[in-house]
């Protein structure tokens, strides 16, 4: 679980809940307009924001009902059914880290957080960029 110091978690530094709920709303508005991201999610966003939060809850040292309700995040697997190469990487990290920046925690936590999203949205990565699949001709 990751702490600000030995005796604080991040969920704690923040203020808890509200803090996590108020960055996947401001996510999600960013995700609504963008027309890479927008087609990944389904049409009603209140499921895919409610998911979203708990995660970033647990994740972040607060209450596991995201494990509770739906077990292992599983993160790669559950986001294998979308094509997610450099562009949408991009435009996801670009979303979340602006929607973060709107509000931003105090240091370390901001830095830890940004940190977490670059890595995350490297490792969802599932398919090639168009540009690196053509052959070369030589």
């Amino acid at each position: 679980m990751p702490t600000v110091d030995e005796q604080v978690t991040v969920y704690e530094a923040v203020g808890g809940t509200a803090f996590f709920t108020g960055l996947v709303d401001r996510f999600y508005e960013r995700v609504e307009t963008d027309q890479l991201l927008r087609p990944m999610y389904p049409n009603d966003l209140s499921g895919a924001k409610e998911r979203l939060t708990l995660f970033l809850v647990q994740y972040w040292g607060g209450p596991t009902t995201y494990s509770d309700e739906r077990g292992h995040p599983r993160l790669r697997m559950r986001h294998n059914p979308f094509a997610v190469d450099s562009a949408a990487r991009d435009a996801w990290l670009r979303a979340m880290t602006d929607a973060l920046e709107e509000a931003p925690p105090a240091e370390p936590v901001r830095s830890a957080m940004i940190e977490y999203f670059e890595r995350s949205a490297d490792f969802m990565r599932n398919t090639s960029d168009p540009e690196s699949t053509t052959e070369s001709s030589l």
